[in-house]
């Protein structure tokens, strides 16, 4: 029976229209409930309980991690709300095909290959830190910090049965992605701040002076962890999702919207997700640093391990594993049909299931590397640098070009598949701001928007003599 019905369902999503190049029209266009419970599950993940930990092995004070994360939250939604929402409901289009009338098919094809390799790596970290609640009641050997290849068959073959249900929840398209959030979220949610309310508890913290203690003025890093002050913080937590907003990677997902208010719908994610959830796995961190397990990794200057499932199960017990699966699926699973997305593209023949189902498995076989998860702080930072200049181009030429006369979406009207301004702008941008980064070791996420605005500002220098000449 559950082959049949699976057979079943193949038939009914190769069927069914993902509009991956055309607009999404009226009647298939969703209020803003359907995108408030995805971004509360997709933003409320199991990668949290990773990411809060940092700001206490980084060394940041109370002042910088509260008040740098309401900024920095704030201005990741400001740039859904103002920058990725208007574009995604006036055009309606995914990021690939409305790059493909600007750049042109063949550099698309560079651009989605790296933007689809990249989701799959993010994602994959996602299935792991789903597997280190799954492998819980196997009393399966968790990842340390340090690992970064498999370490054992019971470690391979949970990653496998995880990244199996997530593949196929993904490729089964959009409807069902946000079924599966909206339904998993108000749950999700609960579980993590009742993480953060058991913390506090055992910490003995009584009122906000206490809490406030818990970090106070800060301490130095450890393990070799950069020094977060306050503005690391907040462009950290403001860019960390740059792909997908200044980047426009959303206008994939926005291209639903009925209109572009639905963009405020992305406070759920920063301000549930990320402001609280951060917060709670950092107080979680803050009770194992007390063991002296962790006790014997800070004297020797090392950052103790972090693993999800047993902080998680260890505050709450099971629910707190089951929160950490679910976390896991609810990122990954749109994460898979964003980089399914972009595959498709290259592959446009290919039907949305099997190429969104052979991207969960690319996804599941990077899942069983534990050093995208261990390293996820720096891979987002990169990821999110290499894709955002590219929604430069997208946002300097739908709302620029005019005023530089030059021609939007040039690469369909003239008839060419690679468009080199956009390449130069690109790469240059990119390249420049990178070297400088590792040249004067400058944090990565701070010039993340001066090579976005670089990207933008390149790209109508080149095309204004491009298109001049083709002229």
């Amino acid at each position: 029976m559950f082959v049949k019905n699976m057979l079943e369902d193949v038939k009914n999503t190769n069927s069914k229209n993902e509009f991956e190049r055309q607009p999404v029209p009226k009647s298939n266009r969703k209020d803003w409930r359907s995108f408030l419970g995805m971004y509360a599950g997709e933003h409320t993940a199991g990668t949290e309980f990773m990411i809060g930990p940092l700001f206490l092995t980084t060394g940041v004070s109370a002042f910088d991690l509260i008040v740098g994360l309401l900024l920095g939250n704030f201005l990741a939604v400001i740039s859904w709300r103002f920058l990725t929402a208007p574009i995604a409901t006036n055009l309606r289009l995914t990021l690939y095909y409305q790059l493909e009338k600007i750049c042109g098919k063949n550099l698309v094809i560079i651009y989605n290959l790296a933007n689809g390799l990249l989701f799959c790596f993010l994602a994959g970290a996602m299935i792991t830190v789903a597997a280190t609640a799954v492998g819980v009641p196997f009393d399966m050997n968790m990842p340390a910090l340090s690992d970064n290849y498999p370490t054992n068959i019971t470690w391979v073959l949970v990653v496998l049965a995880v990244g199996a249900v997530i593949s196929y929840v993904a490729a089964r398209g959009y409807n069902l992605v946000s079924r599966f959030s909206n339904i998993a979220a108000p749950w999700m949610i609960l579980v993590f701040i009742a993480c953060g309310i058991v913390a506090i508890i055992r910490l003995d913290v009584h009122s906000f002076s206490e809490f406030w203690a818990i970090w106070g003025d800060g301490m130095s890093p450890v393990g070799g962890q950069t020094k977060f002050t306050f503005w690391h913080v907040v462009f950290w937590s403001w860019l960390v999702n740059a792909a997908m907003h200044i980047g426009m990677s959303d206008l994939t997902v926005f291209r639903y919207a009925k209109n572009p208010s639905t963009g405020w719908t992305t406070a759920a994610g920063m301000y549930v997700g990320h402001y609280i959830a951060w917060i709670c796995a950092a107080l979680l961190y803050v009770l194992y640093l007390k063991t002296p397990e962790a006790a014997q990794f800070l004297a020797n200057g090392e950052a103790p391990p972090v693993s999800p499932g047993p902080m998680a199960y260890d505050a709450v017990g099971i629910s707190g594993l089951i929160c950490v699966v679910v976390a896991g699926w609810t990122t990954a699973n749109p994460t898979i049909y964003r980089a399914g997305l972009a595959f498709q593209a290259i592959f446009p023949r290919s039907s949305t299931f099997t190429i969104t189902l052979a991207t969960g498995a690319l996804a599941t076989i990077a899942g069983l590397f534990p050093a995208f998860a261990m390293k996820l702080l720096d891979f987002v930072a990169l990821y999110g640098f290499i894709l955002a200049p590219m929604g430069a181009i997208i946002v300097f030429d739908v709302y620029l070009s005019s005023r530089f006369n030059i021609l939007s979406n040039f690469a369909e009207r003239a008839g060419i598949n690679f468009n080199i301004s956009v390449f130069l702008a690109w790469i240059i941008s990119a390249g420049f701001f990178y070297y400088v980064s590792v040249s004067q070791d400058i944090f990565l996420p701070f010039l993340t928007l001066p090579a976005w605005l670089a990207c933008g500002g390149l790209y109508l220098l080149f095309s204004h003599y491009q298109q001049k000449k083709a002229i």
